[in-house]
């Protein structure tokens, strides 16, 4: 750490990583506090903003830095839920006491590791121990990327839009390689997280940016970036007044001392660092201990294909036995179990599946008083004493997690609704995975028994049209760089029929191989996963599709980037116990062919790829043994909406 005086009495503080390539330079010139980020001499942001606006105070104008303190952190942790298990945070942090004109004092703390950098402010009390609690009206803080970076981003929707007005629910559509002026449709800005790559260097040299934040629980609202403007860059916005029936404010409160979440900005000269972050996680803390020892697993879901006809007592009954039959640990029963099958049967039903070593996962309606969704069960979820009730029941017909769905915003008010579900379920030994949702920040860590969240324009969108079904290459090769490199992404579904219909015969087909679909399994990250398997599969499929389809884990030692572009193709090696998966698929038009350096990653013996024609027409699958050269080298193609296993 560095603290130099600069003209008109500015004063400027620096803090390297530890590898010392990754700086961060804060200064006051100008009465605005500022920071910027270089690699390597290359810089990542430009001098950005600093700041709030509070309702006792502006701390955005009129800022001195008063002094500075640094240290180094080192601290390591398990994780059973994420991309790596075994996890290690050495960084350097840097803390900015701040004042403005009237005296009024703040500080900005900095934790710097080798490729990420996460920063969040400290509000104290202020002159005569007062106030002791603020509402921050606005933040300051931005993100000024080079000229010429293209983003990788998805918008923000209107409040109370779509189906029965259940949006924002960061379910819309990402734009790969868009320059950073144009300009989102309904000018909400974006959600996060937010990639961004920076235009080449003289000698061919790329940079990539990836913006978020963690840390997020009841005492704040969740952000996301404002649009473009050309003086400011991206800044922090905050929700839109409008979100959740206008209930609750768009502005957070904090009692005093408080701190805000930490933003989060992960930098390299690849993609490898954005892939395997796992700063979300690095800078947070448990909030509460286990109530048990949580299980991963699978799970079979009938609605995807069979849709609302199916949540009737004799369909559940096939995909309990379809996942028995596949060695899954869970079957999903979507909405309106209450009034189509009953609660009293409930009951029978759970048993029915634990005798066939299933456990149960229920559909809940979040609601309230704040979207129009239908489907029940609804007020269940949205209080206390509805939920006690409900949590004790479901604890004893041996329901072992719930899926909540419609939220529609991130005002405080609505991150305190997710943490109180979290805290009760936890109670009654019941894990969560929340749809129709916000980004989860650091809940992994935070909620031990957090399991995942949809945040995403997901599955069922395949089902529900042939557009979406035909974009599933390029949003599963969009996510892992961005949406699931950031938090846990249910998804929804390795998707095993060809047609997107029960019969498997009619409506639109699925435009991916069989095989792109496998490998999904490994690209995309839950550590309950959907196998949205139907009951005709275990007669269709080929047996090797089956037999691997049994083995497929869920949760994973380690986390690698091999190769890949957003929006293109992706190839990561995942490791679970022993075992080391490698796993691509191509989003592209023609076969895609590579070279792969497999010298890291022990034990891999056979490859699992599409069987195709010399025009590239795909029969079925192929598995032969894997070769490699003496340099650990192997030479692929993956046909176009394609994939690859190598295990």
């Amino acid at each position: 750490m560095l603290l130099l005086p600069l003209a008109s009495a500015a004063r400027e503080a620096s803090v390297a990583s530890p590898n010392g390539k990754l700086i961060v330079t804060v200064n006051d010139e100008g009465g605005h506090a500022t920071y910027a980020i270089t690699l390597d001499g290359r810089p990542m942001l430009s001098a950005s903003a600093l700041g709030f606006k509070a309702n006792f105070g502006d701390f955005t104008q009129g800022l001195s830095i008063k002094n500075t303190k640094d240290e180094s952190v080192s601290k390591t942790y398990v994780m059973r839920q994420t991309k790596q298990k075994n996890m290690s945070y050495v960084a350097h942090q840097l803390t900015l006491d701040i004042e403005n004109a009237r005296q009024q004092k703040m500080s900005v703390v900095f934790s710097v590791s080798d490729n990420d950098v996460a920063f969040r402010y400290l509000i104290p009390r202020q002159q005569q121990n007062n106030p002791k609690c603020a509402v921050i009206e606005s933040e300051a803080t931005s993100f000024r990327l080079p000229d010429g970076t293209t983003t990788f981003i998805c918008p923000q929707s209107e409040a109370m839009v779509g189906w029965e007005r259940t949006k924002p629910s960061y379910e819309e559509e990402y734009k790969a390689d868009a320059p950073m002026d144009v300009r989102t449709r309904h000018g909400n800005g974006y959600t996060f997280p937010c990639l961004f790559r920076l235009a080449s260097t003289a000698d061919g040299e790329s940079g990539w940016v990836l913006i978020s934040e963690t840390g997020v629980s009841s005492q704040y609202c969740g952000s996301h970036l404002s649009d473009f403007d050309p003086q400011k860059g991206y800044t922090i916005a905050y929700p839109m007044a409008g979100e959740n029936n206008g209930i609750g404010s768009a502005t957070p409160a904090i009692a005093l001392p408080g701190a805000t979440p930490w933003r989060t900005v992960t930098v390299g000269k690849s993609l490898k660092p954005i892939v395997e972050t796992t700063i979300a996680y690095d800078v947070v803390e448990p909030l509460y201990e286990p109530s048990e020892e949580y299980r991963s697993g699978r799970y079979t879901w009938s609605w995807l294909i069979w849709q609302d006809n199916s949540i009737n007592w004799d369909d559940q009954i096939k995909f309990i036995d379809l996942a028995a039959a596949m060695g899954y640990e869970y079957c999903l029963v979507d909405g309106c179990w209450d009034t189509e099958i009953g609660r009293d049967r409930m009951a029978d039903l759970s048993k029915y599946a634990q005798q066939k070593g299933v456990s149960l996962m229920l559909w809940y309606n979040s609601n309230g008083s704040w979207s129009d969704a239908p489907q029940t069960p609804r007020g269940r979820m949205d209080t206390n004493i509805a939920r006690d009730k409900e949590m004790k029941w479901l604890k004893e017909i041996g329901v072992k997690g719930i899926k909540v769905d419609f939220f529609g915003g991130d005002k405080q008010v609505t991150m305190k609704l997710y943490e109180d579900i979290l805290y009760d379920a936890n109670r009654y030994g019941i894990q969560c995975i929340f749809h129709g949702c916000t980004l989860p920040r650091g809940w992994e860590r935070m909620y031990p028994n957090y399991v995942s969240s949809e945040a995403v324009l997901a599955s069922e969108n395949v089902y529900f049209s042939d557009y979406h079904a035909q974009q599933e290459p390029f949003q599963l090769t969009m996510h892992p760089f961005c949406r699931n490199a950031v938090a846990t992404m249910d998804w929804g579904g390795v998707i095993m029929n060809k047609y997107m219909s029960k019969d498997n015969k009619s409506r639109h087909q699925r435009h991916t191989t069989d095989v792109f679909e496998l490998a999904t399994a490994f690209t995309n990250q839950a550590a309950i996963q959907c196998i949205a398997m139907q009951p005709n599969n275990l007669d269709e499929l080929p047996q090797q599709e089956l037999d691997f389809l049994k083995t497929i884990p869920t949760t994973w030692d380690e986390t690698r980037f091999v190769d890949g572009y957003p929006g293109r193709y992706v190839i990561l090696a995942r490791k679970h116990a022993n075992q080391w998966y490698v796993a691509g698929l191509n989003a592209m038009k023609e076969p895609l062919k590579l070279t792969l350096n497999l010298s890291d990653f022990s034990g891999l013996k056979t490859v699992m790829n599409d069987k195709a024609d010399k025009k590239g027409v795909v029969s079925g699958i192929s598995q032969s043994p894997l070769k490699l050269d003496k340099r650990g080298q192997t030479k692929i193609t993956i046909q176009p909406n394609g994939g690859i296993v190598i295990f």
